[in-house]
């Protein structure tokens, strides 16, 4: 089923008639080579998505009518990644694959062992290009919202927004003894969940005793290591599976 976005706040209501945005409607018409008649999918941004029938597909622009609600698609938790800044093409990546597992952020984070550390301007740039992976990355699976791609922060700024999620989780290949199972045990009604992954150097042990001192956990994922972007993805799709709907 294809599927296109139409950000607004609210939704939409059956039988509204919507006009696709320029970009939109030439992938549906030059692209798709839809036609009236054509069943898609809309997604609103907000976490909705509508089954919909394209009404028109011209060279001009393209419409649709909003037939009915489609079941909800959004996970019960609310996943935020806060990722050691690595290499602009694994960020990517992690974007991607958070976005298709139902994470509700990413903000990537300036480490001590960080290699890449963008400017002002490059980092607005890469966060752009981040939401338009994410903004794909939405059409595939089928989400109604569009997470949220932050500018890099830095760990003092990273430390004080974790601190204000319900449980943050903080995998480490020096700890010990307690998994992500065994928090979910502690914490199982958890719906605010922060995940911290470092670079690709690692966290440093005064960084993880820090994140602790304010309240983080401090979980392994086993006796391998893991790289950067394995751990990522991995830790969110095993998070989602205990406090969210995988």
């Amino acid at each position: 089923m294809h599927r296109f976005i139409v950000r607004r706040e609210g939704g939409f209501s059956a039988g509204e008639a919507v006009e696709l945005p320029r970009e939109e409607a030439q992938h549906a018409v030059k692209v798709l080579r839809l036609r009236p008649g054509d069943e898609v999918e809309l997604i609103d941004g907000e976490g909705r998505a509508y089954a919909a029938e394209i009404t028109r597909a011209e060279r001009d622009g393209a419409a649709l009518t909003v037939r009915d609600a489609l079941p909800e698609r959004e996970a019960p938790v609310m996943l935020t990644l806060y990722m050691g800044l690595p290499k602009a093409e694994k960020l990517e990546l992690i974007a991607q694959k958070l976005t298709e597992l139902g994470g509700a952020r990413l903000t990537p984070v300036v480490m001590a062992r960080s290699v890449a550390r963008p400017d002002k301007k490059d980092a607005e740039k890469r966060r752009e290009r981040l939401e338009r992976i994410a903004l794909e990355a939405v059409k595939q699976c089928g989400r109604g919202r569009l997470p949220e791609m932050a500018v890099p922060v830095g760990w003092r700024d990273a430390l004080d927004k974790m601190a204000a999620h319900q449980l943050t989780l903080i995998p480490w290949e020096e700890a010990r003894g307690t998994r992500l199972s065994d928090v979910r045990a502690q914490c199982p009604e958890a719906r605010d969940i922060a995940l911290l992954i470092g670079p690709e150097g690692g966290i440093t042990p005064e960084e993880a005793r820090e994140a602790e001192a304010r309240g983080a956990k401090l979980v392994t994922l086993g006796p391998r290591i893991l790289r950067a972007e394995t751990a990522a993805i991995a830790s969110a799709a095993a998070v989602m599976t205990l406090w969210g709907d995988l």
